[in-house]
């Protein structure tokens, strides 16, 4: 074996998981498709990208960071995922350049064989994707996408070499990255156009540089900054209950959007931006900056695109001649599977798996797959904490699997089919309830219209779920029966 592990992706989950192993003792390799650790926070660096989780609730836990303001920026993000792999020596373990083309389970050695895009192939015990949901840039499927003669580029895909000052710019979709590059295009396009398909809640960011006294404290009073994350944390943990409990709570926070949208000048453009489903069903943006730039004059929003042509984008009719478009249209996070050739027991693939949607129990295991595990998998997504959290519960339960998986001598793990069914259901069960079952349209859902993103639940549920393995919701391969059961008199008495 090249490793007892493959992780696939150098990302935070991707690094979580290798300090895992490390305190664990369990070797292994990180696999990165890119040059660099980083990955959402390598790849975005269009103007504007930043982070809308605050900066003290964006790091793991156990590696604080002097962070310069409340909400960090892209290239800082990315310096504190550098500054980990350094500390860690993450550098040593990983191959970058090496993005995953296939990956398959041998039953016969109860191994796996990752191959990557240059051809090498890798044996190891047990992989972990830890490849993210945000990294396959989408592009809408537009009459004319591939006529337009003038600068194409998506946020996900900036290229910073292209001059935009004095540009006739379209910039299409209105979502997370789009509110944080319209301020800045504005600043220097000639013409900027935004097509808008459907407007977002936006709610003020409480975004602002620390003072040095303030800095020096937390950096020096390790307590002052425990508490400081501790009242961050339950900040956003209380504001679940509008997501998970009765979306009527979300009332509170659609004032509060009503009111920034003030900031809009003309009527009929604030009308435009304002939204007419509950709040929280799409995701909710934060900015002190993107509705104000609609009231510059070389800004101008207009609906959704009906098709391209070699030099404009027609909407509602109507043409508008531009020299750049700029998609800021998302990531596949629903069709991730069919992205990678992943094989499990009896080559089943992963995308023919989840065919109906994708699942897994606890959103890190599926049956068919033994010795495979998934970060930030199947419905652990959030939408009012920091994926930091889910991500660190989620290494600290793998460790654990591995761990226990040596002890016994086995080969492979691999969670029950009814174990992992019933888990599904009680999450959809939940998720009925939610405001993502309000009835509108987001990147949340499948094609199917089912929410397999996000959990719906607090992230205390889901660390106290994960806190402890459970053995006997998997089949073991390859160890004894007598070790099995002095395993289960063992966990009798703790």
């Amino acid at each position: 074996m090249d490793a007892s592990v493959i992780i696939v992706g150098a990302g935070f989950s991707g690094m979580a998981m290798a300090i895992e192993l490390q305190k664990a003792g369990i070797d292994f390799l990180i696999l990165e498709k890119g040059n660099e650790f980083g990955g959402t926070w390598r790849d975005n660096v269009y103007p504007g990208a930043a982070c809308d989780v605050p900066s003290h609730m964006y790091c793991f836990s156990f590696e604080p960071y002097r962070w310069s303001r409340s909400y960090a920026m892209q290239p800082e993000i990315l310096d504190y995922q550098k500054h980990v792999a350094k500390k860690y020596n993450l550098y040593r373990d990983t191959r970058f350049n090496a993005g995953v083309q296939s990956s398959e389970y041998h039953e016969a050695g109860s191994y796996w064989s990752v191959t990557t895009t240059t051809g090498q192939v890798y044996r190891a015990r047990v992989v972990v994707s830890a490849r993210g949901a945000i990294h396959i840039p989408t592009y809408p499927n537009l009459p004319g996408l591939h006529d337009f003669k003038g600068i194409k580029m998506h946020s996900a895909e900036w290229d910073h070499s292209v001059d935009l000052k004095g540009k006739r710019i379209a910039l299409i979709g209105t979502g997370a990255s789009a509110i944080q590059v319209v301020p800045e295009l504005a600043k220097v396009a000639g013409q900027l156009t935004v097509f808008q398909r459907t407007p977002a809640w936006v709610l003020p960011k409480l975004d602002y540089a620390y003072k040095e006294k303030t800095l020096d404290k937390l950096e020096q009073k390790p307590l002052s900054r425990w508490l400081y994350r501790k009242q961050i944390y339950w900040t956003l943990e209380a504001s679940a209950a509008g997501f998970v409990i009765d979306p009527r709570v979300m009332k509170v926070g659609q004032l509060m959007a009503y009111k920034h949208l003030r900031v809009v000048k003309n009527k009929q453009t604030r009308a435009a931006l304002t939204p007419n489903y509950t709040m929280g069903c799409k995701r909710i943006l934060m900015s002190n900056s993107y509705l104000q730039a609609f009231n510059l004059p070389q800004v101008k929003l207009v609906c959704a695109v009906d098709a391209i042509t070699e030099n404009s984008v027609v909407s509602a009719g109507q043409a508008h001649e531009v020299d750049v478009i700029i998609f800021c249209t998302g990531f596949d996070i629903t069709g991730d599977a069919a992205q990678f050739a992943m094989k499990g027991k009896n080559g089943l693939s992963i995308s023919e798996h989840w065919a109906q949607g994708m699942h897994a129990y606890l959103g890190i295991t599926t049956h068919n797959f033994p010795n495979a595990y998934f970060m930030a998998g199947p419905n652990t997504g959030l939408g009012h904490n920091s994926i930091i959290l889910m991500i660190e519960a989620q290494a600290r339960y793998i460790g654990q699997a591995l761990t226990y998986m040596k002890k016994q001598g086995y080969q492979s793990l691999e969670v029950k089919a009814d174990d992992e069914n019933r888990f599904t259901d009680d999450v959809h069960a939940q998720m009925s309830r939610s405001v993502w079952s309000s009835g509108c349209a987001s990147w949340y859902l499948d094609a199917s219209g089912k929410n397999t993103t996000l959990w719906p639940s607090f992230t205390f549920n889901y660390i106290l779920k994960t806190r402890k393995f459970n053995p006997d919701v998997y089949d073991g391969q390859g160890g004894t029966p007598e070790s099995k059961n002095i395993v289960k008199r063992l966990l009798a008495h703790i």
